[in-house]
């Protein structure tokens, strides 16, 4: 190999076997752009070389390396340095140890996943993709139908089949016995790892937030058919429990100073999706309180969505399904909203709302999209929402803002 060709003291030292000395590679990390013709890995020839920190000083006056031989790539070709490095073990630092962690994690949630046929392999930590489902392979059309996502740090994994037939889903972990944010990891679950109100702490309705609803037009029968709970420990949280097929998914809480959170870990999905499975029309709102509303109005198709709205549309081109995280609930509930021939857009009246519709009719289709006006509340504003109608107006007014949407 002629790699003193490139004018880099390190390629000198190694092409020479000469001692290394500490400017040989901080002259190298400084000319990594300069020196990124030499691929460091032998699945590519096209990446560039990284200055990893693979050299590190210790007591000796010889430079280490974690490796046992250096290996250089030069025109395609690998082959073992015979530079004099010293093979004495040494600590990797804060970054080799994290990355280190973040590999088990991984490997372990691959073994758990490739028990029950997912392949891992192909999947990006922090993304979701999409995969072919071991369990109805895509149905008729073979679609790439399961939706997996592993968290960015590892800890978990989860999965879901949209296709309407199928809707297979499930939770790895990679330590099940590790406490993440205070809770056992292996998901609020009962001892098959499926999620119960039981698990969540939650039980029904206490006077003080059924007279909350009621302040907002919204009954008690209401409230008891879309399963809105609370936490047994806190009288002023309320819990809006997310379902699929009548199986508990996630769970949203909010407080009634208005602040809100959600289950980590969960599949995010529609809330009342439950609601819109047998539906041809359907409505979407931007909470699970104009979701109730919209009930109250007689309109029991409706869904809100689980994460609020953007700030603003968006100026990129559509992302890819997979790469799509903001709108992923969207995705996860394909086989709801693929066989729906109209939708009516009745987010909040402000600018994030307007946002959302137009993301929402991005995606959904502009075509069969349709889209609410809120009335005038007085000369300077609207009325923002559902709910603010519904308490104002009452649910003879909301129904006929809904039935004058105009097509998006």
């Amino acid at each position: 190999m002629t790699l003193h060709r490139l004018g880099c003291p390190l390629h000198h030292a190694l092409a020479s076997s000469r001692p290394l000395s500490i400017c040989d590679c901080i002259y190298t990390v400084a000319t990594r752009k300069a020196a990124s013709i030499i691929p460091i890995s032998n699945r590519s020839r096209l990446h560039r070389f990284q200055a990893y920190p693979l050299f590190v000083l210790t007591s000796s006056s010889k430079l280490t390396s974690k490796f046992h031989s250096l290996l250089l790539y030069s025109c395609g070709f690998r082959s073992n340095s015979d530079a004099k490095i010293s093979r004495t073990p040494v600590a990797v630092g804060r970054y080799g140890e994290q990355e280190a962690t973040n590999m088990s994690k991984l490997r372990a949630l691959k073994q758990k996943a490739e028990v029950l046929g997912i392949d891992y392999d192909s999947c990006t930590p922090g993304m979701y993709d999409l995969l072919i489902c071991p369990k109805c392979n895509g149905g008729q059309s073979m679609q790439r139908s399961l939706s997996v996502h592993i968290s960015m740090k590892r800890y978990f994994a989860m999965w879901r089949c949209f296709h309407v037939e199928c809707g297979w889903a499930g939770q790895a972990f990679a330590d099940n016995d590790t406490v993440y944010n205070g809770v056992n990891k292996i998901g609020k679950g009962n001892l098959h790892g499926q999620m119960t109100v039981e698990s969540l702490g939650l039980v029904p309705l206490g006077e003080k937030l059924i007279a909350y609803f009621a302040e907002r037009m919204i009954s008690k029968d209401i409230l008891l058919r879309n399963a809105v709970m609370q936490i047994s420990s806190d009288q002023n949280v309320i819990a809006f429990t997310y379902r699929r097929n009548g199986v508990l998914v996630s769970c949203k809480y909010r407080s009634l100073d208005k602040k809100f959170w959600q289950e980590k870990g969960t599949e995010k999905i529609l809330y009342g999706l439950d609601d819109i499975k047998e539906s041809g029309e359907i409505i979407i709102v931007e909470g699970e309180i104009d979701k109730l509303s919209m009930e109250e109005a007689g309109f029991r198709n409706c869904v809100s969505v689980p994460d609020g709205a953007p700030q603003k549309v968006s100026t990129k081109e559509l992302p890819s399904l997979e790469k799509d995280s903001r709108f992923q609930y969207l995705w996860n509930c394909k086989g709801y909203l693929d066989k729906v021939s109209k939708i009516i857009l009745a987010t909040d009246g402000d600018t994030p709302g307007q946002a959302l519709a137009e993301e929402l009719a991005r995606r959904l289709g502009m075509e069969r999209c349709w889209r609410v006006s809120w009335p005038k509340k007085d000369k300077f504003s609207c009325f923002k929402d559902a709910n603010e109608v519904l308490k104002n107006l009452g649910p003879q007014a909301l129904r006929d803002i809904v039935d004058k949407a105009e097509l998006y």
